[in-house]
């Protein structure tokens, strides 16, 4: 496995705010968040957890197609290029009901110098 790279840990409350952003749907109306929760490691990268409404499905669709995480990952990088996103994602619970919400990790690059 493949080390992971160095990650600066920004203010919480700025990292908070990035991904309430990134996980908002704009296309419902009105716009919705649909962050639940966001986790810090040590290590500096972030595990955003949200709701399954974030994505739109089409009838028959039960849970969000691979071009639909790809176009959320993008997102992330388009909001800030210097977001690192994990290829692990999925669905974890969520809750003092433990309902079932998705997730994604992510982190800032520390060293942004280019080889």
């Amino acid at each position: 496995m493949k080390d992971l790279p160095a990650f600066t840990q920004r203010p919480l409350e700025r990292v908070q705010r990035f991904a309430e952003l990134v996980l908002t749907n704009e296309y419902q109306t009105p716009p919705q968040a649909h962050l639940r929760q966001l986790i810090a490691y040590p290590d500096g990268h972030y595990r955003a957890v949200f709701g399954h409404g974030y994505f739109i499905l089409v009838e028959g669709q039960t849970e969000p197609s691979k071009s639909q995480w790809n176009s959320l990952k993008k997102k992330f990088k388009r909001h800030e290029p210097l977001a690192f996103i994990f290829k692990e994602h999925g669905e974890t619970t969520c809750g003092e009901a433990e309902a079932r919400c998705l997730y994604i990790d992510f982190g800032f690059l520390a060293n942004t110098d280019r080889v």
